[in-house]
């Protein structure tokens, strides 16, 4: 079951590192798999064409290294390599790809609860000069919640690694149409971008704000949206 975190303005479903999905993509603490604001859910899923849901992002799912885990270059094939937040990874070619099935020996984990968060930890086991401990608090507020990270390395080598958290929002399942604009705090320059697909052409870009003259059929990505610049939101 479900850890629940609930005031009286939200609701946020959380699977344990044991529970739920236990693929070696996404980051196993604090699996955030739905959250609800006064009744009303605003969360999603990764896909809305399959049945079963479970292999799959959803909520607020997040990933430590997409591209390139912690010291996958530097490992052989047929040994074992991190991945932050799921435990080592058995690599078995010398491409990385997020999507590949890998053999999973999981991290240790444990958390704690209160009436208004929850503490995650993963502790790594060392394996060619790395390890870490991956500490993650979700607290509670009145009109919303905040993911504290920390990430202690605890090995003998330096760690180099990106994050990035989905975000898959609906408002009450509704699709994407004209009812959604993302407003941003800094300005879009799409000019900047590292990558556009758009293929509809449905996705408008205005100053800093994202809206939709439609509901999209076919996949749209964009990445890089600040040009590799440092923004700090208000």
């Amino acid at each position: 079951m479900p850890h629940i975190l609930k005031n009286k303005n939200l609701e946020i479903h959380i699977d344990l590192p044991e529970e739920g999905y236990q693929l070696p993509r996404f980051d196993w603490t604090g699996k955030i798999t739905s959250v609800m604001f006064r009744g009303n859910r605003v969360s999603s899923v990764e896909r809305t064409d399959v049945d079963d849901n479970i292999n799959f992002g959803k909520g607020f799912y997040n990933e430590f290294g997409i591209e390139d885990p912690v010291g996958f270059d530097e490992t052989e094939i047929g040994e074992w390599f991190q991945k932050i937040g799921v435990g080592l990874l058995l690599k078995n070619d010398n491409e990385y790809g997020f999507f590949k099935e890998y053999k999973i020996k999981p991290a240790s984990f444990n958390y704690k609860f209160g009436s208004e968060y929850i503490e995650l930890t993963c502790i790594s086991d060392q394996v060619n000069g790395y390890s870490y401990i991956l500490s993650k608090t979700i607290q509670l507020l009145e009109n919303g919640f905040v993911i504290r990270y920390k990430l202690e390395n605890t090995g003998k080598k330096p760690i180099h690694t990106d994050e990035y958290n989905h975000n898959f929002v609906s408002i009450d399942d509704d699709f994407i149409s004209q009812n959604y604009r993302l407003k941003l705090p800094f300005a879009l320059d799409t000019s900047l971008f590292d990558q556009t697909v758009n293929v509809e052409g449905l996705v408008k870009m205005d100053k800093n704000e994202v809206s939709f003259s439609g509901t999209p059929n076919e996949p749209f990505f964009f990445s890089d949206l600040t040009g590799s610049k440092m923004i700090k939101a208000n």
